[in-house]
C-alpha cells in the first residue's frame, strides 16, 4: 500500500473539517467564555435532540460521567452493581471509587456484550444497579436487560462510552436506561480534541442532580446542597463537538461500509468477525476479530505496517486493582477470558479507503495462515 494505514486517522479527518473547527475555536476565544456559556448550552441541546432525549449534560470525561451518574442515583457504600468483566477499567473503577462493589456477569461469545442470561444469577439483596456496556459500538440486548431490571427493581446505567450514535430497535442508545454515560475521548466516533463526556437522562430530577454534582454540588453559586465534584465540559470542546456532530452519521456510515468489506473477506475464513444482533445499528467503534495465536498475528501485521490493538488483554476480574472485589479467580468468567486471549482490533475509522480495508483483510488472512494456527 502506498498510503499509510492508521489505527485511527484523526489527522485525516481534521484536514476535511479544519476550517469549521478553527472558526469554532476562534469564536470561543473571542468570547472570553471558556467554562459553560452558549457553546456548551447549544451542544447539550443539539446532543439531546440527536439522541431523542430530554436532557444531555456535559462533563469532563466519560469516566466522570459514570461516577456522577451513580452519585445522582444515590449509590451507597457496599451497594452491588452488576456489569461486564470485559470492558475498559473505568466501568468497574468508578463503582469501586464510590465504595460500592462491582459484580460481574460473563459476556456473550458473539457480541462481546454482557450476556443477559447470566445476570439474574448474580443478583443479591445488595444489588441496586446494572451497567450494561455497549462495547465496540454494538448495543447490548436492552429489552431483556430492562425486563430483568423491572423484575428486580434495579436501575440501569447505560455505558455508551463507545456507542454514541448506535441504535437499538429504532432508538438511539442512551435513551433506554435510567441514565446513560458517553465518552468523547479523541479516538471515539464522536471525539473531542481533549477529554469530554456527557450524561443523558429523561428524568428531570436526575438531570438536576447531575448538574449540581458536576458543579461542586451547587444549585446556585456558593450554596452547596450535596457533595459534588468539578467536572464541567469546557466551551472549546463543546464548540468542536458541535461541528463534528454534524458529520457523525456520515462517519458512522463509512465505518459500517469498511466493516462490510472486512466481513466479506472473512466469511469464508476461520477468522471470527464481529457479530451484529438483529434490530440494531452497530457503529463499529472497533472492528475486533478473534484469531488463535493473536500476538503472533499482530507481529506479522506490524511487519507489514498494519497497526492493531488489543482491547482488552486482561478481564477486570483478573486485574490486581479489583482483586478485593472479584478474588482474581481465573476461570470464573470463561467466555471473557477466552475472548481476551484471542481478540484483536483492526484499523477502523471514517477515513479508511476500500482499497486499504481489502488489503488489511487480505493480510490478516495471510497472517492467520502463516502463524494463526500455531498454538
Amino acid at each position: 500500500m502506498t498510503n499509510s494505514i492508521e489505527m485511527v486517522d484523526l489527522r485525516g479527518q481534521f484536514k476535511k473539517i479544519h476550517t469549521e473547527i478553527e472558526e469554532a475555536i476562534a469564536k470561543v476565544l473571542q468570547s472570553g467564555r471558556f467554562i459553560g456559556g452558549e457553546e456548551v448550552a447549544n451542544f447539550e441541546k443539539e446532543a439531546a435532540e440527536y439522541l431523542g432525549a430530554k436532557h444531555a449534560i456535559g462533563c469532563a470525561s466519560g469516566t466522570d460521567a459514570l461516577m456522577i451518574a451513580m452519585m445522582a442515583l444515590g449509590i451507597k457504600s457496599n451497594d452491588e452493581v452488576i456489569t461486564t468483566p470485559f470492558t475498559f477499567a473505568a466501568t468497574a473503577e468508578t463503582i469501586a471509587i464510590l465504595d460500592a462493589t462491582p459484580v460481574y456477569a460473563d459476556i456473550n461469545a458473539h457480541t462481546y456484550n454482557i450476556a443477559f442470561q447470566k445476570i439474574e444469577s448474580a443478583i443479591t439483596p445488595k444489588t441496586r444497579f446494572m451497567i450494561p456496556v455497549h462495547l465496540f459500538g454494538q448495543p447490548a440486548e436492552m429489552d431483556e436487560i430492562m425486563a430483568i431490571a423491572k423484575r428486580h427493581n434495579l436501575q440501569v446505567i447505560e455505558d455508551a462510552a463507545q456507542a454514541f450514535g448506535a441504535e437499538y430497535k429504532g432508538r438511539k442508545v442512551c435513551t433506554i436506561g435510567d441514565i446513560s454515560c458517553v465518552s468523547f475521548y479523541p479516538s471515539k466516533n464522536l471525539g473531542a480534541y481533549g477529554d469530554a463526556g456527557l450524561i443523558v437522562t429523561n428524568n428531570d430530577e436526575l438531570a438536576a442532580n447531575v448538574r449540581s454534582i458536576c458543579n461542586h454540588g451547587q444549585a446556585r453559586a456558593y450554596y452547596h446542597d450535596r457533595l459534588g465534584v468539578n467536572s464541567r465540559l469546557d466551551a472549546i470542546q463543546a464548540a468542536i463537538l458541535r461541528v463534528k456532530l454534524r458529520y457523525l452519521d456520515k462517519w458512522n456510515d463509512a465505518r459500517r461500509r469498511a466493516a462490510k468489506i472486512y466481513d466479506s473477506h472473512f466469511t469464508a475464513s476461520a477468522i471470527i468477525p464481529p457479530f451484529s444482533i438483529g434490530g440494531i445499528k452497530h457503529i463499529y467503534h472497533q472492528y475486533s476479530v478473534q484469531v488463535p495465536n493473536r500476538n503472533a498475528v499482530a507481529a506479522y501485521l506490524k511487519e507489514r505496517s498494519i497497526p492493531t490493538m488489543i482491547y482488552y488483554p486482561v478481564p477486570l476480574h483478573l486485574q490486581p486493582a479489583y482483586n478485593r472485589h472479584s478474588g482474581g479467580n481465573a476461570g470464573a468468567f470463561p467466555v471473557s477470558e477466552q475472548v481476551a486471549n484471542d481478540i484483536i482490533s483492526l484499523p477502523m475509522h471514517s477515513e479508511l479507503t476500500d482499497e486499504q480495508t481489502s488489503y488489511i483483510a487480505e493480510m490478516v488472512i495471510q497472517a492467520y495462515e502463516h502463524c494463526g494456527v500455531q498454538k
